[in-house]
């Protein structure tokens, strides 16, 4: 559980944009009313429940705010930041996985001014429980789009009593489920965000957990044995097979793969693998199939050998002495989505299901899960931004899917550069992490784009530690090409190409 806590916190500075030492240009101190008073607030449905003044947090948050919680309509409760020294903008943060838990990914941008709020989208559960969804279309909805959108008119009326005034930007910024939410925002409420940040979004929903099925059967045939047929250190010599035959393709050997889809190694090839480890491998890899229909990407290769990577994600963590095998998280995510948000069957058995029916079965679930609607038309035609950005070494949810959804956008509309931009993170894992550069300031981006309309190209990308590393992030279809020149951990020696 630390872990889990630590890493989420963790993924809120990357998607922020804005660490706990941020120390921005001055602010001047807004105009507010009394925070403590906002608990006398009378807004239609929705109660106010805490309403306090905080001068600064253990978490990082190091500006003194108001903090507001309260529940909208049934069950769906919010948390919303409110600095002193107020840019006069609003950001929003997402919820990662199933969320049940009031999450705002963008927290620490109060640090550079802004109102921030999260949600937990009306229930309450772990990361990858979906209990709560059991024959219950109320919360289901709440889940996939609702929840987002009633929180962020709650908290723009909030913040406009509290200041007087109302905010002059919105932004919206989310990784994982969040990147999720932030497109269901850009397709069904372009009203609520002037510009938004996707990041690794599980946009088609059921396709993913289709995959994820796919996987699972592969790595846990018998759902009584989770023990991994791919253990960590397996995937540590394949990583490192991989990484061997692959770094220099982009000219630049440094434990990083520019664009992964040049690797084309042949799984059979590597050694130290039985038969049965090679077949799972090339199961995983491979794209995911419902009869004839091809209804996901594969996986790229990246992100084999870490274990916030495949260990975490796909073939599962090592064992711990005395306890049980612990699945990974795509078979938490995956049954849980079958059970209790497609079948409500808690007793649904992923060994007996059959995938060429997945298309007819997850109709329902798809019509307010899925944020996979290339019209962007609405959101386009108000003026407004979307920054999608993916980690190619992602092992959580396949970079080739958010391609896929880029290109859909794309084909419907090939002037999609004056609103959309995607960027890929090459060597980073599922929301941060990894071996490359994995932090940006996607804040300070959307933000500069929707005040100057001055489109995106070149990001700096950077990485902390005893060595530091900057990269510049390019524009897709571009990439960062070494000029030849200089140290290859040095953004300034890259262009884009």
């Amino acid at each position: 559980m630390k872990t889990r806590v630590l890493l989420g916190v963790a993924i809120a500075i990357v998607l922020s944009g804005v660490s706990q030492d941020f120390r921005p240009a001055a602010l001047s101190a807004a105009d507010h009313g009394d925070c403590a008073a906002l608990t006398q607030l009378k807004l239609p449905d929705i109660t106010i429940t805490e309403a306090a003044a905080v001068a600064a947090s253990a978490t990082g948050i190091t500006r003194p705010h108001c903090r507001v919680a309260g529940v909208i309509g049934t069950e769906i409760k919010f948390s919303l930041l409110m600095p002193d020294t107020w840019n006069h903008k609003f950001l929003m943060g997402g919820g990662g996985g199933f969320v049940g838990t009031v999450q705002n990914q963008a927290q620490f941008v109060v640090n550079a001014g802004y109102a921030t709020a999260g949600t937990d989208t009306g229930h309450s559960g772990g990361t990858t429980d979906a209990t709560w969804a059991l024959n219950n279309i109320e919360r289901q909805v709440n889940f996939g789009y609702l929840g987002v959108h009633r929180t962020a008119e709650a908290a723009k009326a909030i913040l406009r009593r509290y200041y007087g005034s109302p905010e002059t930007r919105a932004y919206f910024s989310g990784c994982s489920n969040g990147g999720r939410q932030a497109l269901m925002e850009a397709q069904r409420f372009p009203d609520d965000f002037d510009g938004i940040v996707a990041g690794a979004p599980a946009a088609d929903f059921t396709g993913i957990g289709a995959q994820f099925i796919k996987d699972v059967r592969a790595q846990f045939p018998d759902p009584k044995d989770l023990t991994p047929l791919l253990a960590p250190e397996t995937m540590q010599a394949v990583a490192a097979q991989i990484l061997d035959k692959c770094d220099a393709l982009d000219g630049v050997k440094d434990g990083v793969m520019e664009d992964p889809r040049r690797c084309t190694v042949d799984v059979s090839t590597l050694t130290g693998l039985s038969a049965a480890q090679i077949a799972a491998l090339k199961t995983i890899y491979a794209p995911t199939h419902a009869g004839s229909e091809t209804v996901f990407p594969g996986q790229p290769f990246g992100g084999e050998g870490e274990a916030a990577g495949w260990p975490a994600w796909i073939s599962g963590p090592a064992p711990r002495q005395g306890q049980p095998a612990a699945a990974s998280l795509r078979y938490g995510f995956g049954t849980q989505l079958f059970k209790y948000l497609v079948f409500n069957d808690p007793d649904w058995d992923y060994t007996k299901y059959d995938l060429s029916t997945w298309r007819k079965d997850t109709v329902k679930t798809a019509s307010f899960l899925n944020a996979t609607s290339p019209d962007l038309d609405a959101f386009k035609a108000k003026g407004h931004k979307l920054l999608l950005w993916h980690g190619w070494a992602d092992a959580g949810l396949s970079p080739l899917g958010t391609i896929k959804y880029y290109e859909s956008v794309q084909a419907r509309d090939p002037k999609l550069d004056e609103y959309v931009k995607m960027f890929l993170m090459p060597g980073v894992l599922h929301c941060g992490g990894g071996t490359g550069p994995d932090n940006a300031d996607w804040a300070a981006a959307i933000d500069a784009w929707v005040e100057s309309g001055q489109a995106p190209t070149r990001l700096l990308a950077q990485k902390g530690g005893a060595t530091p590393r900057t990269r510049p992030l390019c524009a897709y279809p571009q990439h960062a090409v070494y000029n030849g020149s200089g140290s290859t951990d040095q953004a300034e020696n890259f262009v884009c190409k």
